[in-house]
């Protein structure tokens, strides 16, 4: 089990300057010391978006600041990246520019979500108080995106061949009525 001390604290402040961010943190005790969390996360390291993402090249922004109002722990700041997500249509990359404000409360039960501020969605941290911070951002992330994302423009126009025929839109009248046969068995029941 990893506990957090005064190290750690001082540690974030050194990975923030040296733009690494840690892996795992205490909002808590970063509350409590006032910390902050700036740097840059490496979109392949999000699991979770794999299915949803053309490709995983590029960085997520996050500038985090810890505190506390009364009784209530918070965590606020910005998130900001441009995902390549997969169009529903085409399976193309799609730009996705995500800038997002991120408003946390630190909670410690289910039960006291109901007693947040309305602008703050709950943060759960365990019995040990640590969080995975990619799974943080993840989370953030995942909520910004779209159901279906798409292009703006008609993406299946531009990708298709003009020169070739398109079998879907065969113009051609059909030949026979396939439901010419049922007409014959009524003539012939009714004499």
């Amino acid at each position: 089990m990893y506990r957090f001390d005064d190290t750690v604290v001082y540690l974030y402040h050194c990975a923030v300057m040296l733009d690494r961010l840690p892996q795992y943190i205490d909002p808590l005790l970063l509350a409590d010391k006032r910390g902050s969390i700036k740097g840059q996360i490496t979109i392949k390291n999000f699991d979770r978006l794999a299915d949803i993402l053309h490709d995983d090249a590029g960085t997520v922004a996050v500038d985090l600041f810890f505190g506390r109002a009364g009784r209530l722990a918070f965590c606020e700041g910005d998130i900001q990246a441009v995902l390549a997500l997969k169009c529903q249509n085409c399976l193309g990359s799609v730009p996705w520019p995500i800038s997002s404000s991120v408003k946390l409360g630190i909670i410690g039960s289910i039960d006291q979500a109901d007693k947040l501020p309305e602008d703050y969605e709950p943060l759960l941290v365990n019995e040990e108080g640590s969080v995975l911070l990619k799974d943080l951002i993840e989370d953030e992330l995942l909520l910004l995106l779209p159901a279906f994302p798409k292009h703006e423009q008609r993406c299946f126009l531009s990708n298709t061949d003009s020169s070739k025929p398109d079998d879907l839109t065969d113009n051609s009248p059909l030949s026979t009525n396939p439901f010419s046969i049922l007409a014959n068995f009524k003539k012939s029941g009714d004499s």
